[in-house]
């Protein structure tokens, strides 16, 4: 890939998946190709953020458990909760029992239902737990736990990307980005995801991004069996899931 797409991919990528003022060239498939392969680094950025953030208030005195809601807020300000926002509404999608055009139009809606509500509690209380526990622990490896489960949380969208899974619906960013990655190019952004947590010094790293990567597989498959595809929220809603879950793995070390 040449320096230009590159470059659009990069913008793509910080353009839609993050509130940086990062303004995207191109809405193609090229650049959304390239935009789902940079990802991870978009994770990276804003885990790194948050790790920081988490890092400040413990040398300012605050407890572990104000530096976990801190880690765990700045990357949904930065994201102005979009990954939030997908799971609960996946979650109202998926535990409507409706068939699969109405699912689609619960979670089109602009309020969340009791199992949306339900999910991100759970969800947001598991991380919060979770990042506390690991500054307890220590806390650089807290942060470094903070920017792997980030980082391996954007792959969860390269791996939903790749070629073979199908779009919900024709429109949104779902359609956008479905199918765009090539299945090598969504492996070798996976080794490539599993050694940096094997380098970043954390014993549990690669185990924790296959295991996020093996959490958003799973609900994927379920998502496309009930919605015959992804959608935006669908990618939020695997984001989240892979953060949760690399967090536990970590956090259990």
């Amino acid at each position: 890939m040449s320096s230009i797409p590159a470059a659009h991919g990069l913008r793509f990528a910080f353009g839609t998946l993050s509130v940086l003022p990062v303004r995207v060239t191109r809405w193609d498939r090229g650049a959304a190709r390239g935009g789902m392969l940079c990802a991870p680094l978009v994770g990276a950025v804003l885990g790194l953020a948050a790790g920081a953030a988490g890092l400040l208030l413990l040398v300012l005195g605050a407890g572990s458990l104000l530096a976990a809601v801190a880690s765990v807020a700045l990357p949904a300000v930065l994201t102005r909760g979009l990954h939030l926002d997908g799971i609960a509404d996946t979650a109202d999608g998926l535990g409507s029992g409706k068939p699969a055009e109405d699912a689609l139009r619960i979670m089109k809606q602009s309020d969340i239902g009791p199992f949306g509500v339900i999910t991100l509690v759970f969800v947001l209380l598991a991380q919060i737990a979770a990042v506390a526990q690991l500054y307890e622990s220590s806390w650089v490896r807290g942060a470094l736990a903070v920017a792997v489960s980030a980082t391996a949380g954007r792959l969860a969208l390269t791996l939903a990307a790749r070629t073979g899974v199908p779009a919900a619906r024709p429109e949104g960013l779902g359609a956008a980005v479905a199918g765009v990655v090539p299945v090598r190019g969504a492996v070798a952004v996976a080794l490539a995801v599993v050694v940096a947590g094997a380098v970043c010094g954390l014993v549990r790293g690669p185990l924790a991004v296959v295991a996020a990567a093996g959490a958003a597989e799973l609900l994927l498959r379920r998502c496309v069996r009930r919605f015959g595809g992804v959608t935006g929220d669908v990618f939020g809603g695997l984001a989240e899931t892979a953060v949760t879950a690399a967090l536990v793995v970590l956090a259990l070390g």
